[in-house]
């Protein structure tokens, strides 16, 4: 019989993918981490996951019969209804890609396919930053800006189950013209690679170059760095008008080392809001680092096995009349 307390989750990004076992509390049991290698093709980066999965449910002592379910958290965008990756953009050659079929097959448990932001998010709620809040905003700050929302351990869906962009909330008319059809959003002033756009024609290698830069009091990175907290604080004020979140939650690599820059701007910008509750939102760091996506994938099937347990029927009092 499958049980609820284990299952397998699987985190793919642009450059790493992880693998691992994870129990109910949240815990990881086996992990394994591989180069994501996109430019190899989609069939071969399905038939390493799969090993990788084999190699740690054999050293964990678990069968694929065991398993509550895999999930899956990807870099967007993706089709969760479908279970399709659709993500040429930072995935080379991976659109309209079918990752739940062939995991299905192999271990012949249900599979869950979710936005990596989503999965993220998850984590949190499930055993890191989030968990007993709701609803939950998370942000997650690296080479772009990812956002997700949950409410009542949910992913906020929109039309057609999409998948909200927080990353391109609209901040500035005069700012730098996005892919998303834009000038000035979020991701275009506060992201990693904005903020290295920005530091490139003041003769700064990357983000960090600037940042560091900036706590040099050298005018033009702190110039920079002003215009990305600035737009952070900016896109704060607009999320919790609009979700009521009982907290923000920010992660990303960019937050290891910016968690209370950003952070304290949010929170002087929101201090002088009057249509909310100020004190009924709280900001915090992201408690999972990089382990969120793959706890969060895996948190998928354990929930979903768990209300199939609390909604099938006690077999040991018999049958309900």
């Amino acid at each position: 019989m499958p049980s609820p307390a284990l299952a397998l989750g699987i985190d793919i990004g642009g450059t790493k993918m992880a693998v691992a076992v994870v129990d109910v509390p949240g815990a990881i049991r086996v992990r394994e981490t591989l180069a994501t290698e996109a430019e190899q093709g989609f069939p071969r980066a399905v038939e390493r996951l799969t090993a990788a999965a084999e190699r740690l449910l054999q050293s964990c002592g678990c069968r694929p019969d065991q398993l509550s379910g895999i999930g899956i958290g990807c870099a967007g965008p993706v089709d969760p209804r479908r279970g399709l990756i659709n993500n040429p953009y930072t995935l080379t050659g991976w659109n309209a890609c079918d990752i739940v079929s062939p995991l299905h097959a192999r271990f012949g448990r249900p599979v869950y396919l979710e936005n990596d932001a989503d999965a993220a998010a998850l984590g949190e709620c499930f055993a890191g930053a989030g968990s007993g809040f709701s609803p939950v905003v998370m942000l997650t700050f690296g080479t772009g800006i990812g956002g997700s929302v949950i409410v009542d351990g949910q992913i906020y869906r929109g039309a057609n189950g999409e998948h909200p962009e927080l990353g391109h909330i609209p901040i500035s008319r005069d700012g730098p013209l996005c892919y998303c059809g834009i000038r000035g959003c979020l991701e275009s002033l506060a992201s990693g690679a904005a903020i290295g756009n920005a530091g490139h024609n003041g003769g700064f290698q990357d983000a960090r170059h600037v940042f560091a830069a900036a706590r040099q009091q050298q005018a033009a990175a702190q110039a920079i760095v002003a215009r990305a907290v600035d737009a952070a604080a900016t896109a704060a004020w607009t999320i919790c008008h609009t979700f009521l979140p009982q907290r923000l939650i920010l992660g990303g690599g960019m937050m290891d080392d910016q968690f209370d820059l950003f952070a304290q701007a949010m929170k002087e910008r929101l201090s002088t809001a009057t249509q909310f509750s100020r004190d009924g939102v709280s900001i915090t760091r992201a408690a999972l680092g990089n382990d969120a996506g793959v706890i969060g994938a895996a948190s998928i099937p354990l929930r979903h096995a768990s209300l199939d347990q609390s909604t099938r029927p006690d077999q040991t009092a018999g049958q309900p009349t």
